[in-house]
């Protein structure tokens, strides 16, 4: 009985902190779209990319020291609600919002894998609604901001709501495991290639060609909005638990195998939507693997691929032109598939 009220509390604590990811997301992405104007979106851009995924690196650190996950997420809701007050500077607000981003995340994250220490499911279910909060953040900014107070208090009854949740845990700590950094033999190679596969990732995401380009400019106006979307967060999604039936090998095999064949031969432009649900399969399985090697330090694991994130995005922030070639993606997602497949392998 005692396992099943566990279990019960964990996927409680799931299905909040996702509802909470797509919230903090499209709050972020709504003030941004609606704060910055003219020259200051390519410095606000970079700015809060730069606290909501590489600090999330010193910030795992930090929550892996302090052991309050939940109060750490709550913290970030907190930060992005302040910085909608902060809205008349503009860089000020992006620092402030991706701040709280990447302490959301990371408070989250650790607390959905220290409930999850054999399955990836429950970490493809947490980190997929992030896509769909930005793409309605953006999409809908201008409305949303017509009444300023609703995201702010949105966002703080949803912080409320995850202290209310770990309240247990403020006095005992998070029951993380004791704080180490040390990796099995071989561990440091094969998060090193974890961490090259997410920057190859990130790097294929945020050029317009993979996303909303070439390979899905024959799709009807409908496919090409919300749809794509979709796809990439079910994918993420469907990555931990088919990895949780099938394991990780064979499903990083399939997964990016099969995506790099409809990259190579886009036969249908509805295979480029295919490749993308394909491709974020991966995601869950690179967070939860480097996880598995440094487990008493999860949100270091989980902050060390964030900042791969940004990396990624690096030769998009310096308007770098990347080919719209479809064999170009095609290997990008064979070696991403070879590389990946390496980086999971069980340490000695």
């Amino acid at each position: 009985m005692h396992m099943i009220a566990e279990k019960h509390i964990f996927f409680r604590k799931t299905a909040l902190l996702s509802l909470v990811h797509a919230a903090v997301d499209m709050s972020c992405a709504a003030l941004f779209f609606s704060a910055l104007k003219g020259e200051e979106l390519w410095l606000g851009m970079v700015l809060y990319n730069a606290c909501a995924f590489l600090c999330q690196l010193p910030m795992g650190v930090l929550a892996d020291r302090l052991n309050r996950n939940m109060l750490f997420a709550a913290i970030g809701c907190a930060l992005v609600a302040l910085a909608f007050g902060l809205r008349s500077v503009p860089i000020l607000a992006m620092v402030v919002a991706g701040l709280g981003n990447g302490a959301f995340h990371v408070g989250g994250g650790i607390e959905v894998l220290n409930g999850s220490e054999t399955k990836a499911g429950p970490l493809g279910v947490f980190v997929s609604p992030g896509a769909i909060g930005l793409y309605f953040g953006r999409v809908f900014s201008a409305g949303m901001l017509k009444l300023p107070w609703l995201l702010p208090a949105i966002l703080l009854g949803l912080g409320a709501a995850i202290l209310l949740t770990g309240h247990k845990e403020y006095k005992e700590g998070s029951f993380n495991a004791p704080l180490s950094f040390d990796l099995p033999k071989g561990g440091l190679w094969l998060l090193a290639l974890l961490f090259f596969v997410v920057v190859l990732r990130s790097f294929m995401s945020t050029t317009a060609a993979f996303s909303t380009g070439k390979l899905l400019s024959d799709l009807p106006s409908v496919w090409a909005g919300f749809i794509p979307v979709l796809c990439l967060a079910l994918g993420k999604t469907a990555g931990g638990f088919v990895s949780d039936r099938w394991k990780p090998i064979p499903t990083a095999i399939v997964s990016l195998g099969l995506c790099a064949l409809f990259l190579f031969f886009p036969l249908h432009p509805i295979l480029a939507l295919v490749a993308l649900f394909l491709f974020n399969m991966s995601m869950p399985l690179t967070l939860f693997a480097s996880a598995r090697l440094l487990r008493g330090a999860k949100g270091t694991a989980f902050g060390l691929l964030t900042a791969a994130l940004f990396i990624g995005t690096v030769p998009f922030f310096l308007g770098m032109q990347i080919p719209a070639s479809n064999i170009l993606f095609g290997v990008l997602a064979a070696v991403s598939g070879v590389l990946l497949v390496i980086g999971l392998k069980e340490p000695k």
